[in-house]
């Protein structure tokens, strides 16, 4: 059986229907992370201005905010535009383990008029006194917490369909009334 095995695989390399790269072994000493390195590229800025939060309260999952996107703008090297106030926001979910988990859902719209549905998921975790200075209107540092998103994008735009295509993460930061994310293609 193992013959058969081994046969049948050469067999559909020879005629194209496996990948000679599927073939291939590592070398002995060679780390997967070395094998397969994880790249990035700047895709854009991405700015949201965001109306004050509905407080649900302290639900059987945790405390419920949803926090209206009432606009902003997004720049980057293939794309630039305006993020459409009305219908999207953050239904954020502050856990019991201090994290706070994302679901985003919004609309862009480019400057040349293709509009673009963004939905994303993350976590911030901001320690509180942090997130104190923050939401009375100082700058912080963002490194000095954790925020991470990973956008998907649709469009029926042709100009615009390689974004359909992609993988993308976002590192974020808070201010009073926005949050502004760095967002790279994954290659």
């Amino acid at each position: 059986m193992k013959r058969f095995k081994v046969t049948l695989f050469g067999l559909l390399v020879s005629a194209g229907m496996v990948s000679a790269l599927a073939t291939a072994e590592p070398a002995p000493n060679q780390k997967p992370e070395d094998r397969l390195p994880l790249q990035s590229e700047f895709l854009m800025q991405l700015t949201a201005e965001l109306d004050p939060a509905q407080l649900i309260g302290d639900t059987p999952q945790g405390d419920r905010r949803i926090i209206p996107v009432i606009g902003g703008s997004f720049s980057g090297p293939q794309l630039k535009g305006q993020v459409l106030p009305g219908g999207g926001g953050d239904w954020l979910l502050f856990r019991k383990d201090g994290a706070a988990q994302l679901d985003v859902r919004t609309t862009l719209r480019t400057d040349d008029g293709a509009l673009i549905y963004v939905s994303y998921r993350g976590v911030s975790v901001i320690p509180p006194d942090v997130r104190q200075r923050i939401m009375s209107g100082q700058d912080v540092d963002p490194a000095r917490y954790y925020f991470r998103t990973t956008p998907y994008f649709e469009t029926g735009s042709e100009k615009y369909s390689w974004l359909n295509k992609l993988v993308t993460v976002g590192v974020g930061e808070r201010t009073k009334s926005s949050v502004i994310y760095s967002v790279y293609a994954i290659k």
